[in-house]
Parts: structure tokens; sequence; C-alpha cells
């Protein structure tokens, strides 16, 4: 089997903590085999209110097929995401869930590696880069979004789609063409594959199907990297993907193939897969709030019109405001592991080397203590008044520390971008039972796919 090597941990990898080293620390592990992985995927927040009820913000559980602690809290994110006694490994706390799918890529590399990597990648991410995508994104969403006017809809498959379009233009610089739905398909298989209780490739289990999607990008990212890396491909090779075939390390040297689709297959997925899940939470939050969604089409009809929309973008504050609100409602990533290093001290209770650990996004998000009436859509609590003296860990949607999303700010103007060409243009409804329920891991999204309707605006 060629991906049996991907089975095995890596020869550096510190041990997994033994069950019996965490029986000191307060909660469950529930049955065998699966642990709390069934009741963690049936209903994940209303297992982490009964844990947290029970045992507290520090608690031990096992979920995904080995035992780990949940260190819950701002201050617990502060020490795991800022990580500066480098404490904390990304690589070992992805690995169990992600070897098989995504190995190698930015999110699975730690310290001096990640930070090499990142160097690199950071390259598609200036201003100049940043320009031309911003053109290229509001082209399509304008060409785009035509086809939406009046339409009932589920929005979420809508706008995956068209998330797939805009990250192929603008990191791969081609229309995907017939191949789109396979390649749209294939990422979905990955994703879903990694949180199937199964965790190995048997036939007819989910992470069979992730691994051969995984296989099927790969070969497709491979296929072109020597006519970037040459500049034989037609167009101005301003695409990420181009410009990362002809990027070098320090040393001057470029990255091997195998690097290049590796970071193309996780940055493609990451770049539409978690941004479909944050616009499609907005657009639910603001049709179910239509005074905020008028508060917003008043800012972007405030714009002037004789001024580029993506040189305006940074005027769009209440706008950027939602969108945080959205993003601490239904964090696109709910939760990060980590497995720690070294032994290390938290709550009052030691915690062995070798112990995977979790960062609560989705629960910090809703600390009431924090953010009082969590489940109201409030998003003057991004304000700079509101924001004083929040702790800086309360809200990390995007992470934190060295592992801080790379394309962050690409997220957030497509955001911005999308927002001001849809409402300025229509208005969105929907029922009040529309995405109600949603499936939280492993990136969030409705049930239902978010019923709308797109009103155009007389």
């Amino acid at each position: 089997m060629a991906y049996a090597h991907t089975l095995e941990a890596n020869p550096h990898w510190v041990p997994h903590a033994a069950r019996q080293s965490l029986t000191h620390i307060p909660g469950n592990f529930g049955l065998p085999l699966f642990g709390n992985t069934l009741k963690l995927l049936r209903d994940p927040v209303k297992f982490g209110n009964a844990m947290v009820g029970r045992y507290g913000t520090v608690y031990r559980n096992h979920a995904f097929g080995e035992p780990n602690v949940a260190l819950l809290g701002p201050e617990a994110n502060e020490l795991i995401l800022f990580d500066r006694d480098r404490l904390f490994s990304s690589e070992q706390g992805w690995g169990p869930m992600l070897n098989l799918l995504f190995p190698r890529g930015l999110m699975l590399m730690d310290f001096d590696h990640h930070r090499a990597d990142r160097k690199i990648l950071s390259v598609a991410f200036k201003p100049e880069p940043m320009r031309h995508y911003a053109t290229q994104l509001d082209a399509g969403i304008k060409r785009h979004i035509t086809d939406w006017s009046g339409r009932e809809m589920r929005f979420y498959p809508a706008i995956k789609k068209l998330t797939l379009d805009l990250a192929a233009t603008s990191f791969l610089g081609v229309e995907l063409g017939d191949e789109a739905d396979r390649i749209n398909q294939a990422f979905v298989d990955e994703v879903q594959a990694s949180i199937s209780p199964i965790r190995v490739p048997l036939p007819g289990t989910m992470m069979r199907k992730g691994v051969q999607a995984r296989a099927y990008l790969i070969d497709w990212f491979k296929r072109e990297i020597p006519a970037r890396r040459h500049g034989a491909r037609l167009g101005n090779g301003e695409d990420f993907f181009s410009q990362f075939c002809r990027a070098t390390d320090d040393a001057g040297q470029p990255l091997s193939d195998d690097a290049i689709a590796d970071h193309m297959n996780f940055l493609m997925m990451a770049a539409h897969d978690t941004i479909t899940s944050s616009m499609t939470t907005l657009v639910m939050l603001l049709a179910r709030n239509p005074d905020w969604q008028e508060r917003l089409r008043e800012e972007i009809m405030g714009l002037d019109p004789a001024v580029p929309l993506t040189d305006q973008l940074d005027r769009l504050v209440l706008t950027d405001y939602a969108f945080k609100e959205a993003l601490r409602m239904m964090p696109p990533v709910p939760s990060l592991p980590r497995r720690a290093l070294r032994d290390f001290e938290f709550g009052g209770y030691t915690i062995p080397a070798g112990t995977s650990v979790g960062v609560g996004i989705a629960w910090t998000h809703r600390m009431p203590d924090i953010w009082p009436e969590p489940d109201k859509f409030d998003p003057l609590r991004f304000t700079p008044e509101a924001s004083k003296g929040r702790h800086r860990f309360a809200w990390v949607p995007f992470g934190g520390g060295a592992h801080m999303c790379i394309g962050l700010h690409f997220a957030v103007m497509q955001m911005k971008l999308l927002m001001a060409n849809l409402l300025s243009r229509y208005r969105i409804e929907a029922d009040p039972s529309a995405g109600d329920k949603w499936q939280v891991f492993p990136i969030p999204r409705p049930k239902d796919g978010l019923p709308v309707r797109i009103v155009p605006i007389v």
C-alpha cells in the first residue's frame, strides 16, 4: 500500500502519554475504542458544556483515537498558542487526524521548519500580490453573483462553488473548467476523512475516500509544477502557485515538487473551505438580523463610486465588526490540537509530556463573563471601546502566535468584497429556522445548506 509509511509516527515524535498518567486529571475516557468521539460529533456544544459543568475547564477525554486533555479559556489559549517556551507541537497535535491527508502542510510543521516554509509562502501575501488578488476577486464576485438575482437557493453550496472558483483564479491562475466538480469533491472528501472514527484507509471508509482524494489532488498539482517553475504557463504568473514554484529559501534553493504540492493541497483547502464556512455564518446572521444587514448596506452605499472598491475596503468598519462577531459565534476551526513536548503545569495540574491538548476556541468565544449574552449577534463588541481590557486570546478564530493563519488578511479582503457586492445589489432573506442545525466538525456547515432568498434591491 503506497500510503503505509504515513501511518507511522515520525521518529522524533514524543510518545503518547499513557492513559494512566492522566487519571489524576478529572474527566472520563468514554467508551472502549471510540472514547467520546461519537458524543462529540453528535453535539459538540452540549458535550463540551456537560464536561465543563462536571469537571471544570481542565479535563481529560478520549476522542479521535487518543486520550487528550482540554484546557479552556483565554489563559489556556495564550499558553498553548503563543507558546513562549516551545512546549507544544502543532505537527504532533494535528498529525493523528491529518497525516494521511495533509502531511507536511504548513499547519503540520513546528518551530524552525515552520518558520522557514512560512517565510517562503508569505511572498504571496505581500501588498502587491494582494492588490492583484483583490482585483481578480472583485471581478469574479461581480460576475458570479449576477446569477443569484431573484433566486431561492442554498447559500452554502453556492458560496462554496464561488470560493473554489476564486481560490483557483487567485491561487492557481487558471479556470478549473471540467475538473472543478471533481476537485471540489476531492477537498470535501479530504476534510470529512479528518474526523473519520476509523483512522486507517480501509475499503469503504471515509478515510479511504480521503486518501484517494489526496492522491488525485497531489497528482494534479505535480503535473502543473514544471511549467510554473520555468514560466511556461500562459498569463502573468502573479498567481500564488506560480510565485511559490519560483520562490527560493534563504540558501537560494527552490522547494521540492513534493513540498509545493503538499502546501498547495493544504492552502487551497483552507482558502475555500474555511472562508465558505465563515461567509455562510455571516450571511445567516445578517438574514436573521435585518437591522444589521441594513446598517452594513448603508456603510457600503456610502463608499465613493468614483474610487475602485478595492481601494476602499478599510472604510468598511462595521462590516469588519460584523465579520468578527460571526467568527466569534461560529469559528471555522472550532478547536486546535497540540501535543506537549515536556511536562508542564496548568490549572493546578501537572500534565505529562506526550499529552494531546486542545484549544477550545468555540468554548472560549461563548464565555459569558467575557461575552455577555453570548448567543446574541452584536458586532459592536468589537469597537475599540468595547474591546479595551479584553484578554488578547479571548478571540482566536485565526489561531495565534507563530501559527496565526497566514491567509487571514486574504479572508477578510474576500469577505468585504463579497459583502460590498452582495449587499449593494440584493437583500438577503431566510426563514427563521434556516441554518438551525450545523455539523460543527471538522469545519462548520449548515446541515440544510442555509436556504436563502436573494432579493434585488429596487
